[in-house]
């Protein structure tokens, strides 16, 4: 695998602009033929296509053409269900708009004016008006708006938000500068070559335009369920219909019973709870600086068993630090005198390392004695310096002030540095000549130790993966022994076990070399999505964090994609997760309130599906021996007061258990058993109630109180250990259904209660409460244990949505 990157001592445009730059009239006609900056980032979706993707589903489809035909009856109150309908999706469009205006506001925050040359003037224009041929004028602290070819000048340029390489790389007249990257000194006046979707940037952001699919066992199934049961729905429901209806049960009759059939078939409840719930995750999140784009990301968080990180911004901030000064052939107070003269002399064009020294110089007290002469960085000379009345000074890198050979008594000082460190030298010199090269030469002064910083919060963060069995890998561009030296002490196990990426040639190295290592170094934006796949197709469930445009690719790979919110703007667009404060510290607090989410859900989902199997079975039953027992009013009735409401509160308690096992055999192992304790109620009354003489209202108030006596049995099973809230729960939503079926039975169509209804209730609810338990116990213990029909069905269906995703 290779990397796409220009190399630098290209040749110039075959077309070079002149030196007073491009005409405005010129500039006009190249942004009017469409050459010019626009489109450089992966945008968020429209508010037209949030709102479209929300409202046009099958499981809306479905539940307004139910609405329609109940409509047509006149039993208006029969139509409640819609209400579940438009709140869940309410609940999604809000969720992504707010997360489109949070995006947009960071890029818009981000964006900043470019300084072009035109007509022979310095002019300011916004990025995305920059056209091809523009002659830009970069200085320190600017970020390439496009791909450019240095024609005047030298710089220092960061690409680690392209490539991963953190240390400056230096550019001059010939060399390339890539979109996305920033000038940390110098200055230089470089001509566009590439703009748009032609960059650097934009070619890897594009790979990653496309919508990422969705990686959620909730969602898959959430959709296994609402196409079953549309499936089922369709000759279920028209066979109920006319066996009905012929039998002379009449239209509003047989469509009210029919629609209660189909209705209940459909989980609508669940749906809306999976939204409530993660909507109520992403904003505690917010509240934490955690910026969730897409809500079943927090499912995925929550599975993750391996975190991939990238280093820069992540593991550490960007920020340099001096780790030692050690004096080498002079004093101390010498060495901090001469190298605050060279830094005070330089600050107003200081780099990254230059702002570490004046902090450093800060600390410790020293003043700057006043310079007659400063020698400014160059990337050429690899060292500043400056003239004062007491003497002149250089600081640079120790091989180029150097050349022939460190001095006697460096090499102790370089081997006691940490290996994370960048080592300068701090010289004194006769002086500078015309070109600012030193006369005589050099005498060593002190060496100092260079670094980038580790986040102080970076190793609680990363012991906390450990302690719940995370693997954790670092995926840099940058070396990897510089990598492996500040994963170590940041805290990643197995840190020394490391890889260089330029060596693995072969997809198959790629795929040993994601079992085998912890820490990789020199990877491309290719590589990194070669091994985020590589651990997939392991069986991991992998997160990946980066803030570059090189991790773009990575990032839409990833089980779960986190950026930071000051990385480039097509790493925030393509991440699920947006840390606003940039603090990966943020992470585990996402963790914990996914953990919370899911295994909540799981818990309550169960609640929801009792619904939908009971629904199917029995309306199959009554294809064979119509009408359909229960009402959409009456199954209103059960799904708040024993599904809605528990559910809800139940998904909100704190939960931080690890999440385990698959969650449709998880809910099945709860759900069946109740299902089949109503089954057999509902059954015994379908093919019993001409010999009880029981009426059609009659039926289908039975059959709403033996779903809510399984209702409540299953609240009781999914509650314990009981504690105070469950209880309190408990009591109050059976006397509410209680409460639902006699006084206000008139409105919920409940008849009152006569002859053998009573005994039947309780014989049918005894048997099916005994059939309940049995089965639920053995279903937990063969879901706890990784085997039994659930397990297995659960593994076949997430075979099949991995294949269709």
């Amino acid at each position: 695998m290779t990397e796409e990157r220009p190399a630098g001592g290209v040749a110039p445009p075959a077309d070079p602009t002149p030196a007073g730059g491009l005409t405005d009239v010129r500039a006009a006609r190249e942004l009017a033929e469409g050459r010019g900056n626009r489109d450089t980032s992966a945008g968020t979706r429209s508010t037209a296509d949030i709102v479209r993707s929300n409202l046009c589903t099958l499981f809306n489809a479905v539940n307004v053409a139910l609405a329609a035909l109940v409509f047509t009856t006149g039993s208006y109150r029969n139509m409640l269900f819609l209400f579940v309908v438009a709140a869940n999706a309410a609940i999604g469009i809000f969720q992504e708009l707010r997360s489109k205006r949070a995006l947009d506001r960071l890029t818009i925050l981000a964006a900043r004016p470019v300084r072009v040359r035109r007509e022979g003037r310095e002019v300011e224009v916004p990025a995305d008006d920059v056209v091809l041929g523009d002659l830009v004028l970069l200085a320190h602290g600017a970020q390439v708006p496009c791909d450019c070819l240095v024609r005047e000048g030298s710089c220092l340029v960061n690409e680690s938000l392209l490539t991963g390489e953190s240390r400056p790389q230096a550019k001059a007249p010939g060399d390339t500068l890539l979109s996305g990257s920033f000038v940390v000194s110098g200055s230089v006046c470089a001509q566009a070559t590439a703009v748009g979707p032609d960059s650097f940037a934009a070619r890897i952001g594009a790979e990653a335009k496309t919508a990422k699919p969705v990686n959620s066992q909730i969602m898959a199934t959430l959709r296994f369920i609402v196409r079953l049961g549309t499936c089922v729905l369709v000759p279920v429901g028209l066979a109920l219909f006319l066996r009905s209806y012929l039998a002379g049960g009449g239209w509003s009759s047989s469509v009210l019973t029919t629609v209660a059939a189909v209705v209940g078939m459909i989980p609508q409840g669940l749906i809306l709870l999976t939204s409530t719930v993660l909507a109520v995750a992403t904003v505690r999140l917010a509240e934490r600086n955690v910026l969730v784009q897409q809500l079943y990301c927090i499912e995925a968080l929550a599975r993750v068993d391996v975190l991939c990180l990238d280093k820069t911004g992540t593991i550490t901030s960007g920020a340099m630090t001096v780790r030692e000064l050690v004096p080498v052939g002079g004093t101390r107070e010498a060495a901090l005198s001469a190298l605050a003269a060279v830094m005070g002399a330089n600050a107003g064009d200081a780099n990254e390392t230059a702002r570490a020294f004046l902090s450093y110089l800060e600390g410790e007290g020293v003043a700057a004695e006043p310079a007659v002469r400063a020698v400014p960085f160059s990337s050429e000379r690899k060292y500043s310096g400056c003239v004062t009345a007491g003497g002149a000074y250089a600081v640079g890198a120790l091989q180029f002030l150097f050349p022939d050979g460190a001095p006697a008594g460096a090499a102790p000082v370089v081997a006691g540095f940490p290996a994370t460190a960048r080592v300068l030298a701090v010289c004194a010199v006769d002086g500078f000549d015309g070109d600012d090269r030193p006369v005589g030469a050099p005498r060593l002064l002190a060496l100092a130790a260079v670094a980038d910083e580790v986040r102080p919060s970076a190793p609680e963060t990363l012991a906390f993966f450990r302690e719940q069995g995370v693997r954790l890998n670092v995926i840099s561009g940058d070396d990897p022994r510089t990598v492996s030296a500040i994963a170590a002490e940041a805290g990643v196990p197995d840190a020394g076990s490391w890889v260089d990426a330029t060596t693995l040639r072969t997809p198959e190295e790629v795929e040993d070399a994601a079992a085998r290592y912890r820490v990789f170094g020199r990877v491309t934006p290719q590589q990194k999505r070669g091994l985020v796949r590589a651990l997939q197709r392991q069986g991991r469930t992998v997160a990946m964090t980066g803030d570059g445009v090189n991790d773009v690719l990575a990032l839409r790979e990833a089980d779960c994609s986190v950026a930071m919110a000051s990385g480039s703007d097509a790493a925030r667009a393509v991440a699920e997760i947006v840390l606003v404060d940039n603090d990966f510290a943020s992470m585990p607090h996402v963790v914990d309130e996914g953990r919370r989410s899911i295994n909540n859900l799981q818990r309550s989902a169960s609640l929801f599906l009792v619904k939908t199997v009971f629904s199917m079975a029995v309306g199959l039953l009554c294809v064979l021996f119509p009408p359909y027992p229960l009402l959409p009013i009456q199954l209103t009735l059960v799904s708040v007061t024993l599904t809605g409401i528990p559910s809800l509160v139940l998904a909100l308690e704190p939960n931080r258990d690890r999440v385990r096992g698959s969650f449709l055999a998880n809910v099945l192992s709860r759900s069946v058993p109740a299902s089949a304790g109503i089954v057999l109620g509902l059954g015994a009354l379908v093919l019993a109630r001409g010999a009880l003489g029981f009426d059609d209202a009659q039926v289908s108030t039975v059959a709403t109180c033996v779903v809510a006596v399984l209702g409540v049995a299953l609240i009781y099973a999914v509650s314990r250990p009981l504690n105070a809230l469950r209880r309190t729960l408990l009591a109050t939503m059976a006397a509410a259904t209680v409460l639902g079926i006699t006084a206000f039975g008139p409105f919920f169509e409940v008849a009152p209660f006569s002859g053998a209804m009573l005994p039947f209730l309780v014989l049918a609810s005894a048997a099916g409460c005994a059939l309940f338990a049995v089965l639920y116990k053995k279903g937990g213990e063969a879901t706890d244990s990784g085997r039994g029909p659930y397990v297995s069905f659960a593994s076949y269906l997430e075979e099949r949505e991995h294949a269709h995703s």
